[in-house]
């Protein structure tokens, strides 16, 4: 024990100087020449030289070990001092370069950058001449970017941007756990039992039939439900490649153009900005109040700012705030993410809970049935024993007899087969991948399979305004500048613009556009204009394009020193800029009152900058409100020249001088009002959560059909000061919230769900959102608007942005539902006649009408074709025309249950009267008359289980033939139910004649 104790605490102080060393790596060597031997020798000398005190320690250890082994421990830890010292004293590594990598023209292997990078080597970095070094490396310019001839180059010597995942399972594995269930091994059994009595006493091929019989019913249940699961995991396969497609902004050719993350290489130029996801490792070139957050890799919940001091970037962490560009150094399995990527296992998608809750109803009906079958059981057993004592022949036994008790024993195992309805969980997995695929080509991507079955009782939609209601193509529609105001539409109208005020604010205005901005303006191939960046952005660029404005020659005049991005929380952007004549400019743009607060000057009619009392800011307030209340978006410009005692650096608050007033239309998409008015009818309120100007809000609302009698719009500021008692009378009444952060969203939906128990659908697009994301119900990410971090916190993305899609994942969700619950009543009809026919007849009679064979054909029916038949049902209009289900509703609801009891009823009256009646009624005589008694008793059980799959297709309405037609799915389960199978014709007829032969050669 000593020993291991001397030698944990020794490589614990190792450790830290390992840890310290990779910190401090820049630090003066001579601390660490001077350091190390004074911390390790004292420790080296104690143990060596074995010296004694009084109570037998010795520095601290316990003194108590043989000469020899002291030699060795010391031995250890004099070269792991060495290979430490080594490491701390060593300059910039010589990297052996590959003969692959020289000839591709390359200066470096891809482990060795990708160790420089993942070990955060911070002092060979700078050795190499820091990112410009890297980039030389690698054979790449920091401006113009890869060059498109060398991308399979750089692709055969540093790989591809894919990482290794587990290979899917083969159909012959899903064969493989199908036979593994218990019920099915012991029938199996069973069955070569029957083979190896009935071939020895009936002989072939008379002998094997039942035994074949059941071997074939498992064969086609196994069959079908690894079917059914490889489909299923071929759809998710599908839905999970579909959650990979991630594109960035990269520089290629000078050029910068959005990639797949896939087709990344070592050496691209990436553009990041709040959002995005680090789509490999590499190395920071420029950028502004980068902060990204490694949770996901460090489990640090603190985010790190990244700059020339911290340059590193690993692959799958998050730009919480800021951007910048990165150069790529590690891609694919080489990446940390790649490596942490392979030493997981592909996990499987988690149980909703209508799965969790059907697991609990199929483990009570399967303990029922397991009662059931071992009643039955013995009930036939103790007839059969009872039978032979009273004839006098309990003493002789019989092959006979051995078969008779394995039919009874093959039967209650049957019973359960049939009791145990694991086609529950196989319904609601079905209907789920049904649902799944079909909301995939409607344009929404279901990344939790609860989302689908949770959508459905969604009784509120919090819903963004820009993107989501409106078609997020904006475009300049009005603009106030110099006092005046004047509507944009086209060329003409920017022409006269420029007429109309001074050239000087002309040119003030187009610095305020090109500088103060994250959007780039980019030639295609043709050398026509494309503006890269967000809908708002790339409105005012393309005004500031219409007006005639030159982007590249703003930027390369004016030099970027500063710049804080737009975020939720600040709802505002600004930059410093250094100009030619060496001053120094800041402009902001933002929410217009916000803007407005900051400005105390403003341009007026003669373009002169003029002081901004209250009254004309009142003005300028009533021009924002008038635009708003045209339903454009409105923002503000405004500039300040930086004094040198307002220090060169710093991004002033206030003491703004007003530019402009635009306001940007952004049109609410075709077929909004419709699914609005839907959810309205279906008893979904929808609420509109926005950043923008409330009487912008207002005017969308209304247009959409939010917005009505009765209902409030407030003001995020307004609502964050409400108590708790004014949020209980307000909230129920809020149908528009402006100017909102996304605490104040967060908060909206946190009291809906705990204080009014309702179930909250949530859209979000920004990394801000993922709060209400998580905390809601039902999390709604934007596809094209939506950043990563918001992708990554939702529960379904519209890869269209659109409402109408959000109504349509609604309705899907009402689908599963109520398919599920037509499933359920379906089964638990047929498990209780079955298990009550089977009891009944054996207590009575002594046997059960039902064999093996016959009950397994069953179960098929009902488990695994029930489920596909019921469970794939398409929604209708009529789902829409419902309240939603309660967050505590009853699964099993009063409808139900009158059917499962009337249906039951029925059955069991016509199966009970054909068994101990039926011979009579149809006048069956002869030795077979039981034989053709039971078939017509299953084929009746069949029967009546087509009409009570039809009559579940509805719960509460009479017609249930309506729209039964539609669902293809469901019309070729009952047709291939009730395909006819021929039989031999020669054998006997219940009268004991034999059928006359007949045929065209005896015409």
């Amino acid at each position: 024990m000593r020993i291991l104790s001397i030698r944990n605490e020794t490589e614990q102080i190792l450790g830290i100087f390992v840890s310290w060393k990779t910190r401090a790596m820049n630090m003066d060597m001579l601390v660490t020449l001077v350091w190390v031997p004074l911390l390790v020798m004292p420790w080296i000398g104690c143990e060596f030289l074995g010296l004694r005190t009084r109570n037998n320690h010795i520095c601290g250890r316990t003194f108590g070990s043989t000469h020899r082994l002291r030699s060795i421990r010391v031995a250890v830890y004099v070269h792991q001092a060495a290979d430490f010292l080594k490491n701390a004293i060593g300059s910039v590594p010589e990297y052996k370069i590959s003969e692959n990598t020289r000839k591709c023209g390359f200066g470096i292997d891809p482990d060795d950058i990708a160790t420089l990078v993942s070990a955060h080597d911070l002092k060979n970095f700078k050795k190499f001449g820091g990112a410009e070094g890297i980039a030389g490396k690698l054979s790449v310019s920091l401006d113009d970017g890869v060059s498109k001839d060398s991308i399979d180059n750089r692709q055969q010597i540093y790989g591809l941007n894919r990482y290794t995942e587990k290979p899917s399972k083969s159909f012959l594995m899903f064969v493989w756990e199908a036979l593994h269930d218990l019920t099915l091994i012991i029938l199996m059994v069973c069955a070569l039992v029957s083979i190896g009595i009935g071939l020895p006493t009936e002989g072939w091929p008379k002998g094997v039939y039942d035994g074949l019989g059941i071997i074939l019913s498992v064969f086609l249940v196994v069959t079908v439900t690894a079917v059914s699961d490889y489909q299923q995991s071929l759809q998710f396969r599908d839905l999970d490649k579909e959650k990979k497609k991630i594109f960035v902004q990269v520089t290629r050719d000078g050029k910068r153009q959005k990639v797949s993350i896939f087709d990344l290489v070592v050496g691209d130029i990436v553009h990041l900005s709040t959002g995005d996801q680090v789509p490999a490792d590499g190395v920071f070139v420029t950028g502004y109040s980068l902060l990204i957050d490694e949770s996901s890799l460090s489990g640090e919940s603190e985010p790190v700012n990244v700059d020339e001091q911290k340059p590193f970037l690993l692959a799958g962490t998050k730009v919480q705030d800021g951007q910048g560009k990165m150069i790529v150094t590690t891609v694919g399995m080489r990446t940390e993410w790649g490596k942490l990527m392979e030493t997981l296992n592909e996990g499987g998608e988690e149980e909703t809970p209508l799965q969790v809750k059907l697991h609990g109803v199929a483990t009570i009906i399967g303990k029922i049935g397991l009662v059931f079958s071992v009643l039955t059981f013995l009930v036939l057993t103790i007839r059969f024993l009872v039978e032979k004592a009273i004839s006098g022949d309990f003493g002789s036994w019989s092959m006979n007899d051995a078969m008779k008790l394995l039919d009874y024993f093959a039967i209650a195992v049957t019973i359960i087969v049939v009791a145990i309805p694991e086609g529950l969980p196989l319904a609601v997995t079905l209907s789920l991948a049904f649902a799944m695929k079909k909301l995939m080509n409607d344009k929404a991507l279901v990344r939790h399979l609860s989302a689908c079955e949770t959508m459905g009782s969604a009784s509120c939609i919090c819903t963004d305004k820009t993107g989501t209601l409106t078609t997020n193509h904006m475009v300049v529609n009005k603009i106030w500048i110099c006092e005046k105001e004047a509507e944009i539409k086209g060329n003409e109208s920017a022409e006269k613009l420029k007429t109309e005020i001074p050239e000087e604010v002309m040119s003030i205005l187009l610095q305020a556009i090109f500088q103060n901005t994250s959007s780039e303006v980019v030639k295609d191939k043709t050398g026509k204009n494309t503006i890269l960046g967000t809908p708002t952005e790339s409105a005012l660029l393309e005004f500031g394009l219409l007006t005639g404005g030159d982007f590249d020659a703003q930027r390369s005049t004016y030099k970027i020193i500063k710049v804080e991005p737009f975020n939720s929380v600040r709802k505002k952007m600004s930059v410093l800029v250094s100009l030619p004549d060496g001053g120094v400019r800041a402009f902001c743009k933002g929410a217009s009152e916000i803007i407005l607060r900051m400005c105390d000057k403003i341009i007026d009619c003669n373009g002169n900058a003029v002081d901004l009392p209250e009254e004309q800011a009142n003005k300028v307030n009533d021009v924002i409100n008038g635009f708003a209340s045209e339903a454009l978006r409105t923002l503000c410009l405004a500039v300040k020249d930086i004094d040198a005692t307002e220090g060169e650096n710093s991004i002033p608050e206030n003491g703004y001088t007003l530019i402009a007033i635009v306001g940007i239309k952004d049109p609410v998409r075709p077929g909004v009002r419709e699914a609005v008015q839907s959810c309205l009818a279906a008893g979904i309120t929808v609420r509109m959560v926005t950043g923008d100007n409330i009487n912008t809000a207002r005017a969308i609302a209304k247009e959409c059909g939010i917005l009505t009698d009765g209902g409030v719009a407030v003001e995020g500021p307004e609502f964050r000061n409400l108590s708790p008692e004014q949020m209980k009378d307000v909230i129920p009444r809020i149908q528009v919230m402006a100017r909102s952060l996304p605490l104040d969203k967060h908060t909206l939906v946190s009291n809906l769900r705990n204080m009014f128990g309702e179930v909250v659908a949530v859209t979000g697009d920004g990394t801000n959102d993922a709060p209400a994301l998580h905390e809601a119900d039902i999390g709604l990410a934007m596809g094209i608007a939506g950043t990563e971090v918001a992708k990554e916190n939702a529960d379904v993305i519209i890869l269209d942005d659109n409402f109408t899609t959000i109504v349509n994942v609604a309705k899907w969700g009402r689908a599963i539902y109520i398919n599920i619950q037509k499933f359920v009543q379906f089964q638990l009809t047929v498990n209780i006649v079955a298990l009550v026919i089977n009891f009944v007849s054996a207590c009575i009679t002594g046997s059960a009408p039902l064999t093996a064979v016959q009950l397994l054909w069953v179960n098929l029916i009902m488990d695994t074709l029930g489920a596909l038949a019921l469970a794939t049902e398409p929604p209708n209009d009529g789902l829409m025309e419902r309240p939603p289900v309660g967050r505590k509703a009853s699964f099993i609801t009063k409808p139900m249950w009158r059917n499962i009891f009337g249906q039951s009823l029925y059955q069991l009256i016509i199966l009970v009267v054909l068994n101990f009646d039926g011979k009579r009624l149809l006048g069956l005589t002869g030795s077979d008359a039981t034989q053709v008694l039971n078939t017509l008793i299953f084929n009746s059980f069949v029967f009546c289980q087509v009409f009570n799959e039809i009559n579940s297709r509805e719960i509460e309405k009479i017609n249930i033939f309506r729209g039964m037609f539609d669902s293809k799915i469901f019309f070729a389960v009952i047709f291939s139910t009730c395909i006819p199978v021929e039989r031999d014709t020669t054998t006997k007829h219940h009268d004991g004649y034999e059928a006359l032969p007949s045929g065209p050669e005896l015409a």
